[in-house]
């Protein structure tokens, strides 16, 4: 084995896709007037529900957003599109950025960590299963 053929095999394991991103930057939030319009996603945006808009993370992806100045913490999912921005790294619901406290300033320096799924849903009650039909 070259010493080529160990960076390589370094570099990938170091920057797998098993990575879970996380990120600093800048939050800010939906306005009002954007109630019922529809996100990237097709779903209407609803200001109640905890979601936000990323600019190239996948839609459905949950994120955990802290508001690095009080420590306050939601999980929010992506179902938008944003623009590149060098100025914010995420738009959030209206019921967000409540609960991270940054209605008044209107925006809010956060920290991004990406909440892995561990596996499927629990099922919440067994299937229902069928007896065999009996020849007559």
């Amino acid at each position: 084995m070259n010493l080529s053929s160990i960076i390589l095999i370094l570099w990938l394991s170091v920057f797998s896709s098993n990575a879970a991103y996380t990120a600093e930057g800048r939050a800010s939030f939906y306005s009002d007037r954007m109630q019922g319009q529809v996100t990237a996603s097709g779903e209407p945006y609803n200001k109640e529900e905890f979601t936000a808009a990323h600019a190239t993370l996948p839609f459905d992806t949950k994120v955990q957003v802290t508001n690095k100045k009080n420590g306050k913490s939601v999980i929010v999912r992506i179902n938008d599109r944003m623009a590149h921005n060098r100025h914010r790294i995420i738009d959030v619901s209206k019921a967000a950025a409540k609960e991270l406290d940054i209605i008044l300033a209107g925006y809010g320096t956060v920290r991004l960590a990406e909440v892995k799924n561990n596996g499927a849903k629990q099922q919440e009650a067994p299937l229902a299963v069928s007896e065999p039909e009996q020849k007559r």
